[in-house]
């Protein structure tokens, strides 16, 4: 089955069992295996992948399987003898873990020495989210914000330090697909760019910098497309080295409910 970004998966088997080939997997896979990782593994592996001594789940380095189909079989049916236990997940649910931790190594393997940093203090933070960073003119969190960009109430659950860093520092590197802006130029020349809420074979629906729902019929358009850089300026020049740090303290707080 051909999915977004030429990423796919293959039914195989009588049952049609979705079994994961190597790194083809889509955001959405990964965000829910990261939900799945934080929920059911990461009491024991840490949430970082390394909270067993001797294991690493961050690195890609797996002691007992290789495969995608044996690290899945590995989560499904644990392993005997060890405190590994086997864990009530379909194909499809324990092959998304699967690609969160595929896509944890090459996050881990790709960041720059800056982005690898320890966290600093939420509550600070949280002041600087909402003040000198200036990020709630776009974001949301916990109710308060813009909708313009992705909520952010759960970002620390369904994301890696190493991201969190990366997305402050360079927003274009880490741009998942269903986070792009949307462009759209009239027929009398007018443009527009917002964050893409629907289309369909005749209109576009954009929430505009406003925060206003746009319509436009297609028919309407000269040109229509996503942009292909990111909206969000990256905080260098904007905040010190420690500050980012704090930043990110806060950003990996958020788990769904009030820090």
């Amino acid at each position: 089955m051909t999915r977004i970004c030429g990423i796919v998966l293959i039914a195989l088997g009588a049952m049609g069992t979705l079994v994961a080939q190597e790194h083809s997997y889509t955001p959405a896979d990964i965000e829910n295996g990261s939900r799945i990782f934080q929920s059911t593994c990461a009491g024991c592996h840490g949430q970082n992948g390394d909270g067993v001594a001797g294991i690493d789940l961050s690195r890609g380095q797996f002691r007992r399987g290789t495969s995608d189909t044996e690290i899945i079989k590995i989560i499904q049916t644990g392993i005997p003898g060890t405190t590994m236990p086997p864990h009530v997940l379909t194909d499809t649910e324990a092959g998304t873990v699967v690609a969160y931790l595929r896509n944890m190594a090459t996050i881990r393997r790709g960041a720059a020495p800056d982005v690898l940093r320890g966290v600093g203090d939420p509550a600070r933070g949280k002041a600087l989210f909402e003040g000198k960073g200036q990020c709630a003119t776009c974001h949301r969190v916990n109710g308060k914000g813009s909708r313009l960009a992705p909520d952010l109430s759960e970002v620390g659950a369904t994301r890696l330090l190493p991201e969190l860093f990366q997305a402050l520092l360079d927003p274009d590197a880490t741009m998942r697909p269903g986070n792009r802006f949307f462009r759209v130029v009239t027929k009398d020349g007018a443009t527009l760019t917002g964050r893409l809420l629907n289309q369909d074979s005749y209109s576009v629906q954009l929430l505009d910098a406003n925060e206003r729902l746009v319509s436009l019929l297609k028919a309407n358009l000269r040109e229509f497309g996503y942009v292909k850089s990111s909206p969000m300026p990256s905080v260098r020049d904007k905040l010190s080295a420690q500050e980012v740090d704090d930043v990110v303290g806060y950003l990996a707080a958020l788990k769904g409910v009030n820090p």
